[in-house]
């Protein structure tokens, strides 16, 4: 039987009860973060694991672990102390870090995910403490299988993947990224089931066009510019071809490609390894369920609505794709959804005529999809002569916009002009700064709140306090892509997928939308609820999956949907100490 780990298997004795049965003893068990358990071996595991007088006599409970270990936790002020605090634990005994956050998700799930995040990777280089996940670089992709063979777990089902191009609303961040793959696979875990001994978080290295970077003796990186074309795809090419053979039943979400990058990766590999772009299609998912949850609290429908997106990057495109396809589902024809979403970039709505990607195109309006529009160069109301393309402000009136999203990077972006705009469209208008971090929203909520006089229906990417207007405190919804992504990973897990198909991505997103409903005047769940609804997701989409006959996992094809539903939450890692034997003493 094939190992779990290289150092430990996880068994289950003649009664049934699971345990994990070791290859290592005394000081290097301490140091494998799954088998430490700290202050928390039994007198008979100390004794049998040769951890006497290596850890303290007192046997503490896991309650006890976890109250003396918040305590520690609560005396750090910054977040990003707080950050790095939870990463240490992380790497110093997994089963109480996943124990910390299953207590204080909604509290924690800033710090160790958006905004925090975006600091630890600015700073990934100077802040490195110890070794996490698989980096693969341009000096070391030759030899990729030998690199593979020194990761210590044998059976990975999920890795996060990036080349740290496009971090978040930072840009560039080279070595960095790692960081983000940690973060994820952490909610994977806390949120989405999958077994920390079942992820593996990865850097692309390929390097940085960053010249700070690469001028820095500090940076850990490769020192040289980003690989780019065929150098680029030969790189990535050699990386998912060992993977596949290493981890047969593995699952890739690619994360933090730039804007042409990402999508050139999710079609060049989601049909030769079950794959997914959360920045695309997980971003779209969470944006489309939103916008569904919103257009119920005005009392109208999806296809009620206008959407401008403003951002044409991955991000963007993303949600402008997820939106014209949930009202394609909705009942409208191809061409009444097109005609119901507009999408700004950098030089204004995008049109026909200007130098656009191939993600961008079939986003394109043409003049006659303008047609009467004000417009003015200088700001005078005149007819668009063609010396420029609609900006922020006209395509929102043109339109009769009443849902504006914002996935920019480019803080303040959403003026008071821009929102009265929308809001002189419809009684209430739907705004969604979704940027990250935090200093990167497109509008601060209180503002929204403040210009629409209370009647915006609000989300952002980052948690924001309810603001108090008039007499009011009105909630501002978390559009966080932890609502899709552990859970549509972990359904593609439990059934096996051989491919994450549109359709899978799209239930995800009506799921999400489905348990708001019982939240009453929210756009999305309480963050508190984010495991109970990833199960929710995971069953939708493993059912998709068996639809789709994508799903290789025997074991569901069957089942009901009361039983797929326990088999999902069966299959749920849950933070718990197992008991340790040593090999051959079992």
């Amino acid at each position: 039987m094939a190992r779990t780990s290289r150092y430990y298997d996880v068994l289950r004795d003649a009664q049934g009860q699971r345990y994990i049965s070791v290859k290592v003893t005394g000081f290097s068990l301490l140091h494998i973060p799954l088998l430490n358990k700290s202050t928390a071996f039994s007198l008979e595991e100390k004794q049998r694991l040769g951890l006497e007088g290596l850890v303290p006599p007192h046997s503490s409970t896991f309650e006890e672990q976890k109250e003396r270990t918040y305590r520690s936790y609560q005396r750090h002020t910054s977040d990003i102390e707080k950050h790095e605090f939870l990463r240490a634990l992380q790497d110093r005994n997994e089963v109480l870090f996943y124990g910390m956050l299953e207590d204080h998700l909604e509290e924690m799930l800033p710090i160790i995910y958006t905004p925090t995040v975006g600091e630890a990777v600015r700073d990934f280089s100077s802040r490195y403490r110890y070794p996490r996940g698989l980096v693969v670089s341009t000096q070391d992709v030759e030899h990729i299988e030998t690199l593979l063979d020194n990761v210590p777990l044998n059976d990975v089902w999920m890795i996060v993947a990036t080349d740290s191009s496009a971090i978040l609303g930072i840009g560039d961040q080279g070595f960095g990224g790692m960081a983000i793959s940690i973060g994820k696979l952490s909610l994977y875990t806390a949120a989405g089931g999958v077994g920390p001994d079942k992820t593996l978080p990865v850097e692309l290295d390929v390097g940085t066009n960053r010249a700070d970077l690469l001028s820095d003796p500090l940076y850990l990186g490769a020192h040289h510019k980003r690989l780019m074309g065929a150098e680029y795809d030969e790189f990535l090419d050699r990386f998912v071809e060992a993977v596949a053979a290493r981890y047969p039943r593995v699952i890739i979400q690619w994360e933090d490609f730039a804007r042409g990058t990402a999508f050139h990766v999710l079609n060049r590999y989601r049909k030769v390894i079950p794959s997914f772009n959360d920045d695309i299609q997980g971003t779209g998912a969470m944006a489309l369920a939103g916008m569904i949850s919103a257009a119920r609290l005005k009392g109208e429908k999806l296809t009620d609505q206008v959407f401008v997106v403003v951002g044409a990057g991955a991000g963007g495109i993303g949600v402008a794709s997820m939106l014209r396809s949930g009202l394609i589902r909705a009942g409208l024809t191809p061409t009444e959804a097109a005609a119901k979403v507009f999408v700004i970039d950098r030089d204004g709505l995008l049109m026909h005529g200007q130098s656009l990607e191939d993600h961008q195109l079939s986003f394109a309006k043409t003049p006659a999809d303008i047609a009467g529009w004000q417009l003015s160069a200088q700001g005078d109301e005149a007819q668009h002569s063609g010396s420029q393309w609609p900006t922020l402000v006209e395509t929102v009136r043109g339109s009769g916009a009443t849902a504006l999203l914002g996935l920019t990077g480019v803080p303040g972006l959403f003026t008071q002009e821009v929102v009265e705009a929308l809001h002189a469209n419809t009684t209430r208008p739907i705004v969604f700064p979704l940027s990250n971090p935090t200093s990167n929203v497109e509008a601060q909520p209180a503002d929204i709140i403040r210009w629409t006089k209370g009647q915006a229906i609000v989300a952002a990417g980052s948690p924001f306090a309810p603001v108090d207007y008039a007499g009011h405190s009105y909630l501002v919804g978390q559009g966080n892509n932890a609502f899709i992504f552990p859970g549509l990973g972990f359904g593609a897990v439990v059934s096996r997928a051989r491919e994450i198909t549109d359709a899978m991505i799209m239930v995800a997103a009506e799921t999400l939308a489905d348990e708001t409903l019982q939240y009453g005047e929210r756009v999305y769940p309480p963050i508190s609820e984010l495991r109970r609804v990833s199960v929710k997701v995971a069953v939708r989409v493993a059912r998709q999956a068996i639809i789709e006959g994508v799903a290789a996992e025997r074991r569901v094809r069957t089942l009901n949907d009361e039983q797929l539903h326990a088999f999902v939450e069966s299959q749920f890692w849950l933070p718990r100490y197992l008991p340790l034997r040593l090999e051959g003493q079992e």
